[in-house]
């Protein structure tokens, strides 16, 4: 197990260096921060000895140093726009997300998961096959489509639920949540309905076409003829050994959910960090562009690591593979 983590630990060093330099390279080919930050009446004498003390005259490499190791430091840098730490920033936006990446999740896997093993158990059924039409909607329809959809019904025509903004939070030492209060959990609904659709059908189609699998195996078989309550053989000896592939594809949904959670955080004006991110690149934000990017990278190499782990952990096969 230790030789196992060390391993991951030095190929996520390679990953988030490649990143940062695929997120530092990119992004000076966005425009020029310096006509975003000064105005017309700017002389060219005042941008330039900007520009100069930003150090965006230095060379790429230069560049790129400062950048990691300012971050290896914990340093990440100034805002182009508002002059404040980026790292307070994005620390600031960092429970919106999360909170709404987790309760996302959260719906499509306590929607996803008996769905798919119900249409899985009955292949041929009417409700399975409204099921499955439906979720071919769901995912087959844009994202910022269901939450303009959602917003005009639950929050226009019927009023019940507000359309944008986090509603009502509480502060506990630094870390700012909606669960704990009702304000909260009403701006949290739509978001989070919008953002779980499409992951919520991934799941119900991935523990469909397992399940599915399962049934069709040799043991199965053997348990059926042997009597063991159907009851038994689905959830307990079927759905077991589903679950060990699912688990995953649900940890890669995670960090994808808090990744590409920046159409959703536009739509209802989630303070988020995708809103941030967009925000950064109308006004040209170099350093929060760049960080944004390699925290993000951070986020999925953790959730990949915790899955290698888990997965680890519960499939026997793999460890006697590590061990050999």
């Amino acid at each position: 197990m230790a030789y196992f983590i060390l391993k991951r630990l030095v190929q996520s060093v390679f990953v988030m260096l490649a990143v940062a330099f695929l997120a530092f390279s990119l992004f000076r080919f966005v425009g020029d921060p310096i006509s975003q930050m000064t105005g017309v009446e700017t002389s060219v004498q005042d941008q330039d000895r900007l520009r100069e003390e930003l150090g965006l005259n230095d060379p790429f490499v230069v560049q790129f140093y400062r950048f990691t190791t300012d971050m290896l430091r914990g340093d990440f840098g100034f805002s182009y726009r508002t002059r404040q730490p980026v790292g307070d920033m994005i620390a600031s936006r960092i429970p919106a997300t999360l909170e709404l990446g987790i309760v996302a999740l959260l719906i499509s896997l306590i929607v996803g998961i008996p769905s798919g093993v119900y249409t899985a158990l009955r292949p041929r059924g009417i409700a399975t096959q409204a099921i499955l039409m439906t979720t071919l909607v769901g995912v087959s329809i844009p994202t910022f489509v269901i939450g303009i959809a959602l917003i005009f019904l639950f929050g226009v025509q019927l009023g019940w639920l507000p359309t944008f903004g986090r509603g009502g939070t509480v502060d506990l030492g630094g870390w700012t949540t909606s669960f704990l209060t009702v304000d909260g959990w009403r701006a949290l609904i739509l978001p989070a309905i919008t953002l779980g659709v499409y992951q919520l059908t991934l799941t119900m189609r991935l523990v469909r076409a397992e399940m599915m699998e399962v049934m069709r195996s040799d043991y199965i078989r053997f348990a059926t003829a042997r009597g063991i309550p159907y009851r038994s053989l689905h959830y307990r000896h079927a759905l077991a050994n589903t679950m060990v592939p699912v688990i995953t594809i649900i940890g890669l949904q995670f960090g994808g959910v808090i990744a590409f959670s920046i159409v959703t955080e536009s739509v209802f004006q989630w303070p988020g960090m995708g809103l941030l991110f967009l925000e950064s690149i109308r006004f040209v934000d170099i350093p929060v562009m760049g960080v944004y990017l390699v925290v993000i990278a951070f986020f999925f190499v953790l959730v990949n690591m915790a899955v290698d782990l888990l997965y680890l952990a519960i499939d026997p096969r793999l460890r006697v593979k590590e061990a050999a």
